[in-house]
C-alpha cells in the first residue's frame, strides 16, 4: 500500500483506514508494510499519538 508523504494527508489516510477497515493498528500496519513505531514517530511530528482504545491518531 502507498502512503501519503504529507504528514497530515498521511494522518487523514491512516485514521480513515483504521475506522473503516482494521480492527488495530498492527493489523493496518502490517497490511501497509510499515512498521508501528515508524508510523507513530512520524505522526507524533504533528502532535498526533495512537490511542489503541478509540483505535485512531487523536
Amino acid at each position: 500500500m502507498k502512503l501519503p508523504e504529507d504528514t497530515v494527508m498521511l494522518l487523514s489516510v491512516v485514521n480513515t483506514k483504521l475506522r473503516d477497515f482494521y480492527p488495530s493498528l498492527e493489523a493496518f500496519c502490517e497490511e501497509a508494510g510499515i512498521g508501528g513505531e515508524e508510523l507513530k514517530e512520524r505522526l507524533a511530528a504533528i502532535d498526533y499519538e495512537y490511542d489503541a482504545e478509540r483505535n485512531q491518531f487523536v
